[in-house]
């Protein structure tokens, strides 16, 4: 039967309010990717012989490491790898913490008390306000951000405070704007370096800023980095955690989705302080029974090889070379980010003599339906769209010709800035 006949019935009314409580499922807005993804269609429907050049997608273009496969393969044919992994395995752990070391010159991660893997970031970023957050707790977050943290926070009854990114503050929170009685009631802080979707770095002043401000207002500090590996142009790689004092005040969680193109094997970890440690394990421990050994010591193995991240940090930052001088030479304001594989761009006020764009996501429509180009609108703190470089193209000769056909596209018109 339809969802509509079961609208009629008493489970209607017993969803519980987090989700729309008795109006669950009768919304009528269109939320942003499903606009993106009904537009996709219909611009394909209606130029069926046209390419659709995707610099919308958010994950890798490319299969993880033949060697990530490889063992992954070997430990999946062990059996004693079959079984509940759990809160995770030694190996994986000491992996990770030793990765810490290697590339962000982290020291004294405890593998044992400071570490733990998650089945990606996602998951995790879900489970933490689990730990901290009472109705009428605060969670402090970015915008523009991912919004998972501050859904959960708002799950348990929690509130969430925003604090735009903007460009005149290179996209880094302007701590001292959060109101005195919002700070002092926060419970969480959440930062996201190098940014999605503004492709900002942070830096170790800011870091060192955010430590101090932390310790005197009481709040933990989740930084998300699953991109942190993932720099360009000499920029070394940079965690939260190799910040005196960070791991007083909070955790950094890892993601092998972006930096090994491992998006579908779900695998990340979080590492700093050892009681908040302690304490997703507890949540997570009731939410999961941990992801495939296998995969763990696959992962361990990647975590061992960062050369293959610096390969694909190469690619993404000739990519963003080519994006942004082609963008620049019709008008644009791009500017490479050090870090990330998204491009951050303001959006124009329109088409010269023509069509007026309110929105970044007026001009992500128009691209997508007029021009065969997706990207993802942004208009929480500003009108913006984020290209990726994760497009499919198989080589330099094939970017070279994504680009190409970007240009020879948006050359017919002239844009308002």
């Amino acid at each position: 039967m339809s969802i509509e006949h079961y609208q009629n019935t008493y489970i209607q009314n017993n969803f519980a309010d987090r989700i729309g409580g008795s109006n669950y499922g009768k919304d009528t807005n269109i939320y942003k990717f499903e606009k993106i993804k009904r537009a996709k269609a219909s611009a394909k429907k209606d130029f069926p012989d046209i390419e659709l050049i995707d610099l919308g997608v958010g994950e890798p273009d490319e299969m993880a490491d033949a060697g990530i496969v490889a063992k992954l393969a070997e430990e999946a044919a062990k059996e004693e790898n079959r079984g509940y992994a759990d809160n995770g395995i030694s190996e994986f752990k000491a992996a990770a913490a030793q990765y810490l070391k290697d590339v962000f010159g982290v020291d004294g991660i405890d593998p044992d008390t400071e570490v733990l893997h998650s089945i990606g970031s996602k998951p995790a970023l879900a489970m933490l306000p689990s730990a901290f957050i009472n109705p009428g707790d605060i969670t402090i977050m970015t915008i523009p951000g991912y919004p998972v943290l501050g859904t959960h926070t708002k799950y348990l009854g929690g509130e969430v405070y925003p604090v735009e990114l903007k460009k005149e503050n290179a996209f880094l929170p302007d701590l001292k704007s959060i109101p005195e009685e919002i700070a002092r009631k926060a419970k969480l802080l959440y930062l996201n370096y190098p940014n999605n979707p503004t492709g900002a770095s942070a830096t170790p002043e800011f870091f060192a800023e955010v430590v101090e401000w932390a310790k005197k207002y009481n709040v933990v500090v989740v930084h998300d980095a699953p991109y942190a590996a993932l720099t360009y142009d000499g920029v070394k790689p940079l965690s939260f955690l190799s910040v005196p004092g960070a791991k007083d005040v909070g955790v950094e969680l890892h993601s092998l989705s972006k930096s090994y193109n491992m998006t579908g094997w779900r695998i990340g970890f979080v590492a700093g302080n050892p009681l908040i440690v302690k304490a997703f394990g507890d949540v997570k421990d009731n939410n999961d029974s941990g992801q495939f050994i296998a995969i763990q010591k696959a992962a361990a193995y990647g975590l061992a090889h960062p050369e293959i991240t610096e390969a694909i940090a190469a690619k993404y930052s000739r990519r963003h070379d080519m994006l942004v001088e082609m963008l620049n030479g019709l008008g644009f304001s791009a500017e490479k980010p050090k870090g990330s594989f998204f491009l951050y761009v303001a959006a124009p006020k329109g088409v010269k003599g023509g069509r007026r764009f309110e929105s970044g996501e007026d001009f992500s429509q128009y691209l997508i339906r007029e021009k065969l180009i997706s990207s993802v609108p942004w208009d929480d703190a500003g009108a913006y769209v984020r290209f990726s470089v994760t497009f499919a193209a198989k080589g330099i000769e094939e970017e070279k010709r994504v680009i190409g056909e970007i240009k020879r596209r948006l050359s017919d018109v002239e844009f308002e800035f």
